[in-house]
């Protein structure tokens, strides 16, 4: 007890020294929302024109304040209380207001510092307000505390009901479904404040839609309520949902919306035919594929899931008809396959199935999903046209067959009860129709005029049938006519044929295969035959006939050579198989050509040689060109050589010569000109100066010119040998001999020339004043030879004066 007494002393000394301020405001007037502050007072604060200088502490005491919205009174609706303690109410204290609708919503009393507000506020277009108050003296409107911030609420009110944004709804669920199926769900919206009592708790429930839908009143979750609902009973329902704010309670704002649920179609439901038996009739003239008829069999259901398929039951005597599915009207069309004839049988009667094309495994225990029908087509009765025995005609006539001959026939019969008679003609279309004539009664067909296979092969000509008891029906039929050949020409080789055998050709061997063409017969008739000529023994090759309009060139022996002979022509005899049989002879030519061992040509012509290389003609021809420019430019380039040679050999005296002289002497060397002179060999007439010169004996000289003045050009070898001893005499006495190591060698060219021998050994002794210009006349050679004679002899008196 002591201690408790001792605490409130304390508390109680603290608060009446300033150290603590109360944590309550005075009693709040007008609603309780009077706010209290206890201020400090700064350094130097005038109170009574007194000067106190203490530190005291300020104390403000701050509550949010509360503003209710949609105020509606006829005076401005107070909100709180401003308060400090400084505050002693003698008026020294002045309050005010600043920040969101200060002066214009919010108003304050500068004395009391009342808080009112001026209008009815709206908590959904802005919920609270931030204000600023300050405590200023009244007469110096210096402040005495601090400006501090505080917020005014607007304390929310139940004046919004809860809205369906996306309303109205559309929904579906299939139909057939089990109870509790989740159809959708709906949200509604409510502006009030949900953290202020109930005003924003919604609570959903079902106004119209029951027993069949139901509704979760808080998530706002539609559900089937009833199984199996079946859209052929009912399709559409329009389910009414309301959400009430208030938790549902009495007083509480609501809002609804409609919901438009769809059973969509399953395949519940078979197709079923109306009646169980069909009945149909046909014309018996109507064209195969024509539609005879339509049925249906109804289904309950919609979309893919009514549509029917339809098919005829094997059997019975369905196999006439044909039955499609039309997916758009869901009919089956019955249409015809084969030609009805009522003379034959009068009606049909045969079973369709209907059937579902899709099918839902779900409900496959309600049944078969298919339904039959029984269809009787009656076959009408129809006036029908004469029909004839053949759908066509072919009749084969020989061409120059006489006029007015009988070819062929054709029969039409009326099939009808009535069995009309029925009249024949030719439907004339072009001018070549009137080679042919009908009798009108009996249907056979003759010749009008001499047919000729040459220009026209075929006729196809139209004959028309027409009853007599009704001529506007006729019917139809064409008669082809083939003109058939007489054999008058004989068939022939189809081409000409040129062909090769190599020379290493086996016994048998086929070289060649031929055919024939005939101008009688079409190329599908026409049979040949192939022989060699009886009268004609050919031992080298023979024609095989293979049996197929085709024969072969066979090789009856080995040892073909084209040196020998190069080409053979071989007779082929082709015969027809017409009457009378014709026949005729062509030939084959065949060149021996040189092959390697695998039967590839090698050589024949030059063609023939490249064209395995794969060189086509015109590739040859470049080749063989190019050689022969080759080949001219090579002779070119040889002719120039030897005409060079040939002027570098006239333009000296001295290259003119038929001696080869070779010695091994080393003598004096080049300069021993005295030793040895070629020039004695070149110019037989320097030797008979040079020996005068040197002084060589009268015998020599005069036994010289007895030599010179002896012929030479005989032959005989006595001769010959005379001529070579007295040379070699010459070189042995004279001082011009040549060294004893040389060898000097002679050459004599015959009598066999009719110019006589042309060597230059025995130009010297030859008659001084001979004139060789008659060479010239013996062609370009000889002119060459016939200049150089003549510059080789001097003249006669020169070499008097020069012996003298």
């Amino acid at each position: 007890m002591i201690t408790r007494n001792g605490l409130l002393l304390v508390f109680w000394f603290l608060l009446d020294k300033g150290f603590l301020a109360p944590l309550h405001s005075p009693p709040q007037s007008r609603m309780g929302r009077e706010h209290h502050l206890r201020g400090i007072a700064g350094l130097g604060l005038r109170r009574h024109g007194v000067s106190v200088v203490q530190r005291v502490k300020r104390g403000w005491v701050w509550n949010q304040f509360f503003v209710l919205e949609e105020y509606m009174g006829s005076e401005p609706q107070y909100v709180g209380k401003l308060h400090t303690d400084l505050d002693r109410d003698d008026s020294e204290v002045k309050y005010t207001l600043s920040g969101e609708g200060a002066g214009t919503i919010f108003t304050i009393d500068q004395t009391t510092g009342d808080i009112h507000a001026l209008m009815g506020l709206d908590r959904e277009e802005k919920s609270y307000y931030t204000l600023r108050a300050q405590a200023m003296d009244m007469h110096t409107g210096r402040p005495l505390e601090p400006e501090s911030e505080f917020i005014i609420k607007v304390q929310d009110i139940n004046d919004n009901e809860p809205k369906f944004l996306e309303g109205p709804y559309t929904a579906s669920v299939p139909e057939m479904s089990p109870g509790g199926t989740f159809v959708m769900q709906v949200t509604a919206t409510d502006t009030d404040d949900p953290t202020y009592g109930n005003s924003a708790r919604i609570v959903y429930s079902i106004l119209h839609g029951q027993p069949y839908f139901s509704v979760d009143s808080k998530t706002g979750v539609i559900r089937t309520a009833l199984p199996n609902m079946d859209r052929e009973m009912k399709e559409l329902y329009q389910v009414l949902i309301q959400a009430k704010d208030m938790g549902g309670q009495l007083g509480g704002l609501a809002g609804t919306t409609t919901i438009n649920i769809t059973l969509s179609d399953v395949n519940d439901n078979p197709p079923r035919f109306s009646k169980s038996i069909l009945h149909l009739r046909v014309p018996e003239s109507s064209s195969v594929g024509s539609a005879v008829g339509k049925i249906r069999a109804h289904d309950l259901d919609s979309g893919k899931n009514a549509e029917v398929e339809y098919s005829i039951v094997p059997g019975d005597e369905g196999n006439m008809f044909d039955i499609t599915s039309n997916g758009h009207s869901q009919e089956g069309i019955i249409v015809l396959r084969k030609h009805l004839d009522y003379e034959n049988k009068k009606s049909y009667t045969f079973k369709v199935e209907a059937s579902n094309a899709h099918l839902d495994p779900r409900f496959l225990h309600l049944g078969p999903f298919k339904d039959t029908a029984t269809v009787k087509v009656n076959v009408l009765d129809v006036d029908e046209p004469p029909v004839f025995t053949k759908t066509s005609y072919t009749i084969d006539v020989y061409e120059d067959t006489p006029v007015g001959t009988i070819i062929g026939s054709v029969t039409a019969q009326d099939l009808d009860a009535s069995s009309s008679a029925v009249r024949y003609s030719i439907e004339w279309k072009r001018p070549v129709d009137s080679c042919f004539d009908i009798d009108t009664v009996e249907g056979t067909i003759s010749t009008n005029e001499m047919l000729d296979r040459e220009s026209n092969r075929q006729h196809n000509i139209s004959v028309v049938a027409t009853k007599v008891n009704n001529p506007l029906l006729s019917n139809k039929v064409t008669v082809t006519v083939n003109v058939l050949d007489v054999n008058e020409f004989p068939p022939e080789l189809a081409v000409p044929f040129d062909t090769f055998v190599c020379e290493n050709a086996e016994v048998g061997q086929v070289i060649q295969t031929i055919s024939a063409a005939d101008k009688d017969l079409p190329a599908g008739g026409q049979r040949f035959f192939f022989k060699s000529p009886r009268e004609i023994r050919n031992r080298n090759f023979t024609v095989r006939d293979f049996g197929n309009n085709t024969a072969g060139i066979v090789t009856k022996r080995v040892g073909l050579q084209r040196r020998v002979q190069e080409y053979y022509v071989i007779p082929v005899v082709v015969e027809d198989n017409g009457y009378p049989a014709q026949s005729s002879t062509g030939t084959l030519t065949v060149r021996v050509c040189a092959c390697v061992t695998d039967g590839s040509l090698l050589s024949c012509t030059a063609e023939a040689v490249f064209l395995p290389m794969g060189l086509s003609t015109w590739a040859v021809m470049a080749i063989l060109l190019c050689m022969v420019i080759l080949l001219a430019i090579f002779a070119l380039y040889v002719g120039l050589r030897r005409q060079k040679k040939r002027e570098t050999l006239m333009s000296s005296k001295e290259d003119i010569r038929d001696n080869v002289i070779h010695y091994d002497d080393e003598g004096g060397g080049e300069e021993d000109t005295h030793a040895f002179d070629m020039g004695t060999l070149r110019n037989t007439k320097a030797i008979k100066e040079k020996m005068l010169r040197w002084g060589t004996g009268s015998e020599v000289t005069a036994q010289t010119e007895i030599n010179e003045s002896t012929p030479t050009t005989e032959g005989s070898a006595d001769i010959i040998r005379d001529y070579i001893h007295q040379r070699l005499q010459e070189n042995h006495l004279g001082f011009s001999a040549p060294p004893y190591d040389s060898l000097v060698t002679y050459a004599y060219e015959g009598d066999g020339s009719v110019g006589e021998s042309l060597s230059s050994i025995e130009s010297w002794m030859a008659d001084g004043g001979e004139d060789f210009k008659y060479l010239s006349e013996w062609g370009p050679p000889f002119k060459t030879v016939a200049g150089i004679l003549d510059k080789a002899d001097p003249p006669v008196a020169a070499v008097e004066g020069s012996r003298e």
